[in-house]
């Protein structure tokens, strides 16, 4: 779906992007994790081309994004940015149009979308005549995602998309986006430093330092099994329990190397095999003899993320 060949990118003398290869699969939730100024954005923007490479390219549906008409390719790629972007002299359902005016959609193509759309992300018929500025942040970011999906482009990027939000707000609107049946299937790459947002929304994590990728894997393989001593100590921190519950799902437990060497877990709990082991033990309450079975079978999952053979190349898919 989306490559990125040893894309590069200068500002003057510094090198802010170093080389970078990076596949993400068609319809696979990705994260690009790491500190403030590793390049997070650069490498973002680039995939869009709001930034052009200094050398290298950006491959998207099987051609070089270079040879696409940059504002075609944007329309192509819904975005979405911190504290939703959304233009405040615009209301509600002119911001959402945006694309699609562009696009060339009549009125009514408009509407019959929107009413799709308006389902999917439980927005208010209220809320389509007010401005930006009379929306929570919540909303807003809902607005923004709508405005993002309603062409129904072929890819979404989103920049540090839920970090204007007061934390309770935060957690909620990224577990309601991640749980859409509209994103189920689309590609999704997102910029975030929060550590828990990333094993949360991602189904794999692109770590980075200093304009490069440390390592890509899925949390657990981060976690379990780091490929250097930065990846390590990244992750080395006094919430690691904590990050390690949001790394495994359900789902994990039931896989393994060996289908008859897989840890299983037989206890019933009403919840998706997306959840965390952190959301399970929540919904577990006090059970003790439920929570020890899940905390053995997560701690079985370890050892095997533990002992699986590394990937070939860091960067790669």
């Amino acid at each position: 779906m989306i490559e990125l060949r040893d894309l590069r990118k200068d500002f003057g003398a510094k090198t802010v992007i170093n080389g970078v290869n990076l596949r993400v699969r068609p319809g696979e939730k990705l994260v690009l994790l790491g500190p403030s100024g590793c390049g997070k954005t650069t490498l973002l923007r680039m995939i869009n081309r709001l930034l052009e490479p200094t050398s290298g390219s950006v491959w998207f549906e099987g051609t070089d994004a270079g040879k696409y008409d940059p504002v075609l390719l944007r329309r192509k790629l819904g975005y979405v940015v911190q504290d939703g972007g959304l233009l405040p002299h615009r209301t509600v359902r002119e911001n959402i149009f945006t694309v699609p005016r562009l696009l060339g959609w009549s009125t009514q193509q408009c509407e019959d979308r929107l009413f799709v759309i308006k389902a999917i992300l439980w927005l208010f018929d209220s809320w389509f005549e007010m401005f930006p500025h009379e929306l929570s942040g919540g909303q807003r970011q809902r607005v923004a995602l709508a405005r993002a999906l309603i062409a129904d482009p072929a890819a979404l990027l989103m920049d540090e998309p839920f970090s204007g939000l007061d934390p309770m707000t935060r957690q909620l609107i990224r577990r309601e986006v991640r749980g859409l049946w509209a994103l189920r299937d689309k590609t999704i790459i997102m910029v975030t430093h929060d550590i828990s947002e990333a094993f949360e929304f991602g189904d794999r994590v692109a770590l980075m330092s200093s304009g490069t990728i440390q390592q890509v894997g899925t949390p657990s393989e981060l976690l379990f099994r780091p490929r250097n001593e930065f990846v390590q100590n990244f992750f080395n921190q006094t919430e690691r329990i904590h990050h390690e519950w949001q790394a495994v799902r359900l789902m994990d437990l039931e896989l393994g190397p060996a289908a008859e060497k897989s840890p299983r877990f037989d206890a019933k709990i009403d919840l998706p095999a997306t959840a965390t082991i952190a959301e399970a033990l929540a919904a577990m309450g006090g059970d003790t003899k439920r929570s020890s079975a899940l905390l053995e079978a997560f701690q079985k999952h370890k050892v095997h993320v533990r002992a699986a053979a590394p990937e070939q190349d860091p960067q790669q898919s």
